[in-house]
């Protein structure tokens, strides 16, 4: 399967990775999207609306397009797997009407999601969002007030799964979700950001200004929002693992040809005991990340989900992205000057893209909270 991931990315992706990055080229994504709809890779993690030839697609499959697609380009594969978590929760919490509004575009490539946690003053810590999520009995609908920002695909995604705190007559108020189309009345983009990396992934700003939409785009029920985000984030942060095993990979590539390539001081540089220590400390995280990352994604497969995954799926990326940084900084250091230009490759690229994979999704920070809070069952431990 990897085999044949790797090839059709090589043919629809790579050739318009350059586009991507240097003219942030979203017609280029929009293709390469619809090609991999139209292979049926969209539909991997949803078994029951799969149509190609595995016996078994899941998460694991999933993670290996993400991982094969962010050795290309992150930027795009950033893109596919927004869209993803978005058609998580309309798998698993839309009504059927819903779910063939908005989730059946998605999977076929005609359109694509994003998700709105993220606000000024709330990251992690969801239970302090702003926005607004209330019912209203007079019209039957649902309306949401708030403003969210670093959201990948702003602007250009066609729904989005709006997070936010819905009050509860004589309970603790909660967090509830709901499906705001892109032509909802309230809904706007104030402003799209620029990147130190990631070039090509728009993100930006959503405001909802009195969005209303219809009583029957809830997902779930009202408050029930933080399990629905619980199964979003292990679900993300899986993925995410693939995403950083890409990454240090391709970064690996180029920092192993380059040691047996170069010569200095009358000896090929990865003779060195400096260099081949690095090459040596780069492969050994890689190898660690993948067990730890496909791991993760075999237990989501074989059932595990909610609190069951949560320090796995938070292992899994922590390593991986954290491998990720380790691989892409100690290859530019290898290559030198060359690490440091576009002239001579994709080492500075790669360099500022990884940046981005310690903090989206969930710090390396909150990662190891979660894994602490596990570990530590006794105790209410300190963010």
């Amino acid at each position: 399967f990897r085999a044949e991931v790797r090839a059709f990315l090589q043919r629809e992706l790579a050739p318009r990775a350059a586009d991507i990055e240097d003219r942030r080229d979203w017609e280029a994504v929009k293709h390469v999207v619809r090609a991999l709809a139209e292979a049926g890779y969209l539909r991997l993690m949803f078994a029951d609306l799969y149509r190609g030839s595995l016996k078994k697609p899941g998460l694991t499959h999933a993670t290996i397009l993400s991982e094969e697609a962010s050795a290309i380009n992150y930027a795009f594969e950033t893109t596919i797997a927004t869209a993803l978590s978005c058609a998580y929760p309309l798998h698993r919490h839309a009504s059927e009407a819903l779910r063939d509004a908005y989730l059946e575009p998605i999977l076929d490539g005609r359109a694509v999601g994003a998700i709105c946690v993220t606000e000024p003053g709330t990251g992690s810590d969801s239970a302090d969002m702003q926005t607004r999520v209330e019912y209203d009995a007079r019209t039957d609908e649902w309306v949401v007030n708030g403003f969210k920002r670093y959201i990948s695909n702003a602007s250009v995604a066609d729904v989005y799964i709006a997070y936010g705190i819905t009050p509860r007559d004589g309970a603790k108020p909660g967090i509830t979700a709901v499906a705001v189309p892109k032509d909802a009345r309230g809904i706007s983009f104030p402003r799209n950001y620029t990147f130190m990396g990631r070039h090509g992934c728009i993100v930006g700003e959503v405001e909802f200004d009195n969005c209303r939409v219809p009583v029957d785009h809830l997902l779930g029920g009202a408050g029930e929002g933080s399990a629905i985000m619980r199964g979003m984030f292990n679900f993300e942060r899986a993925i995410l693992g693939g995403s950083g095993l890409g990454v240090a990979r391709s970064a690996f590539e180029i920092a192993r040809e380059h040691a047996q390539r170069r010569r200095t001081f009358g000896q090929f540089l990865g003779c060195k005991q400096l260099i081949w220590d690095k090459i040596a400390q780069m492969s050994w995280r890689i190898d660690a990340a993948e067990l730890i990352t496909y791991r993760a994604t075999k237990m989501y497969d074989a059932g595990a989900d909610g609190k069951a995954l949560m320090k796995e799926a938070a292992m899994a990326k922590l390593v991986a992205t954290e491998t990720a940084n380790f691989c892409v900084n100690e290859t530019v250091q290898i290559l030198g000057g060359d690490g440091l230009t576009k002239e001579y490759g994709r080492a500075e690229q790669l360099y500022r893209d990884a940046r981005a994979l310690t903090i989206v999704g969930g710090t390396s920070e909150m990662a190891k909270y979660l894994i602490a809070s596990r570990d530590l069952p006794d105790l209410k431990i300190n963010l």
